[in-house]
């Protein structure tokens, strides 16, 4: 699922669109509570079994992982975000720095509730019996 960047934005509300630009590459624009649309660009500099990491450009700059790690009762998913800010945005960050993280944690509440939603409802069509039919949107 994390590696499938064209699908985040059936399970990421906050993904609006993606733009594949080649195999490593895609374009995605991402929008939270604020009315502001971020345009990043992104490229896959690590696609592991267990570790996705992207480097990030346009409205900001920096890298993005993601960690895998199995438990006892499923996977265990990190987020390592290493981002900076320019131009406008990066001015607004020292006026308006709080409500930029309010919007940031609306952004990520977002992907982790709807990766889990995601996630169980693959897991729940993976264990149903032969003959079982579930859709999932």
């Amino acid at each position: 699922m994390l590696v499938d960047l064209e699908h985040y934005p059936r399970w990421w509300p906050q993904v609006v669109a993606v733009a594949s630009l080649g195999p490593d590459d895609a374009r995605v624009l991402c929008r939270s509570v604020l009315p502001y649309t971020l345009d990043l660009v992104l490229h896959a500099a690590d696609r592991s079994a267990s570790r996705l990491e992207v480097e990030v450009s346009g409205d900001l700059h920096g890298t993005v992982g993601f960690e895998l790690t199995p438990t006892d009762g499923g996977t265990r998913l990190d987020l390592d975000q290493r981002v900076g800010v320019g131009g406008l945005l990066g001015l607004a960050a020292y006026v308006a720095s709080p409500v930029l993280r309010w919007n940031h944690h609306r952004m990520m509440a977002g992907c982790v509730a709807g990766l889990t939603a995601r996630a169980t409802a693959q897991a729940m069509q993976n264990s149903l019996p032969s003959g079982s039919c579930m859709t999932t949107p």
